[in-house]
């Protein structure tokens, strides 16, 4: 996923403003102003819409985790040069101190089904045998249940669906047939 819309959800998600996300996108070697932000933020066809690099993406989510969990002792982790869609998640859930459980439970709340082990192959390392790749849905689903979650919003389908979940528990209280209505009358 583009670090840009990330930014943009977690900002509206967390309802974090303009001088919160100045701060944590600065650390002591980057200063970032509040024009840069708003930039970021803009959408893609907005012509002073700028790029978040990856380094700049990183020091937020460094800082994000710092900010929920608390600074970790001795030297502060250094920024990646280049992030993947794992390792987002991977700092998403640190942040938030989340455990397995909870981050499928999340992704239940954006209608995603997901499995106990699906999910730990996307926190393992790019060398494992059982590494894999999160892919965009993926992170757009869990970023759409934190929103859910957090700003208390209801899941809504585009096609004003019901979900399958509710779909399954309205068929499961109709009788399967009308045989059982029927009154049987004595002979």
């Amino acid at each position: 996923m583009i670090a840009n819309d990330v930014l943009r959800r977690l900002r509206y998600i967390f309802d974090l403003s303009d001088s919160k996300m100045i701060a944590l996108s600065s650390n002591g070697k980057h200063k970032i102003t509040r024009t840069e932000i708003s930039d970021w933020l803009k959408k893609d066809d907005d012509p002073a819409y700028k790029v978040c690099s990856d380094t700049q993406f990183a020091i937020f989510l460094n800082n994000f985790i710092s900010e929920k969990r608390g600074k970790r002792d001795g030297v502060q982790p250094e920024p990646e040069k280049r992030l993947s869609n794992n390792m987002i998640f991977m700092k998403l859930k640190i942040a938030l101190n989340l455990k397995a459980e909870e981050v499928l439970e999340i992704l239940e709340l954006a209608n995603f089904k997901l499995g106990k082990h699906e999910l730990s192959a996307f926190f393992r390392k790019p060398g494992h045998k059982h590494f894999r790749e999160c892919k965009d849905q993926v992170l757009r689903n869990f970023l759409q249940g934190l929103a859910v979650k957090y700003r208390n919003i209801t899941n809504k389908n585009t096609d004003g669906k019901k979900s399958a979940k509710q779909t399954d528990q309205t068929v499961a209280k109709k009788p399967s047939s009308s045989f059982y209505n029927k009154k049987i009358s004595p002979k």
